[in-house]
């Protein structure tokens, strides 16, 4: 398996509270990676910093086989790079239909002549069918996106970034509001997904993370607390103390 992600020696303060210290940690592909930890342990302010939102005070974010420095890149350069992120809320055309969502998010030309000839070829219908099918909506293409189950919005949105062809995907919270049914079909989908891509799940629910069957990453305080499966974490004493406060 080789490298996608390095993260090395990365801090960030912010206001004077260091969100971010000293945190380092790689990601190969393919790989399946949870990432835990109490509020404030710095998940959503790592997951920023790959995707260019905030930019750290120290250390670096290499990318790729030839590792190429994210911090270098804009927002829009580092998702057409291979990576996405999936926010906890699902961010979907709620007007438009299944099938206009995924076409919409298709990684093409966004030029304004691109735009002016956006013709849906027959690849694009192709890979459409494709996406709908992974993700278990292919009987649902010509529903609208705003009478779909909270469960189905997310799936969409994860179809939505499949379309942009990334090589890591950034999930946060995916089980957050979801039925139990739902949340084994999320489970087996991102299962499926990490046989091929990097997936990194951000998420409190111990029972989803454990059914990943993943390596885990405990974070606290900005830093890595604890790495190793979920049993192999969940026994360590300075992860107890962090999570039970004793």
């Amino acid at each position: 398996m080789s490298t996608l992600l390095e993260v090395q020696g990365i801090s960030v303060t912010f206001d004077g509270f260091r969100a971010i210290n000293n945190l380092s940690f790689t990601i190969g592909q393919p790989e399946m990676r949870a990432v835990i930890g109490p509020n404030g342990a710095g998940k959503t302010t790592f997951m920023d910093i790959v995707t260019g939102k905030t930019r750290p005070d120290e250390g670096s974010v290499r990318w790729g086989e030839m590792g190429h420095s994210l911090l270098s890149m804009s927002e829009a350069q580092i998702a057409q790079a291979g990576v996405g992120r999936k926010f906890q809320r699902p961010t979907v055309f709620e007007d438009q239909t299944v099938w206009d969502n995924l076409r919409i998010a298709l990684k093409k030309p966004r030029g304004p002549f691109s735009s002016l000839l956006d013709r849906v070829s027959a690849e694009d219908r192709t890979r459409i069918d494709e996406i709908a099918t992974e993700i278990g909506l292919a009987h649902h293409l010509q529903r609208q996106a705003g009478v779909l189950s909270h469960g189905q919005k997310q799936w969409l949105e994860i179809g939505m970034l499949l379309a942009q062809d990334p090589r890591l995907l950034l999930v946060d919270e995916p089980a957050a509001g979801m039925t139990t049914e739902e949340r084994n079909h999320t489970t087996d989908l991102l299962k499926r997904l990490a046989r091929n891509h990097a997936v990194v799940v951000v998420e409190h629910d111990m029972e989803f993370v454990r059914r990943l069957d993943c390596k885990v990453t405990v974070l606290h305080e900005g830093s890595v607390l604890a790495e190793g499966t979920l049993d192999h974490v969940m026994a360590d004493e300075r992860v107890i103390e962090v999570y039970l406060g004793r």
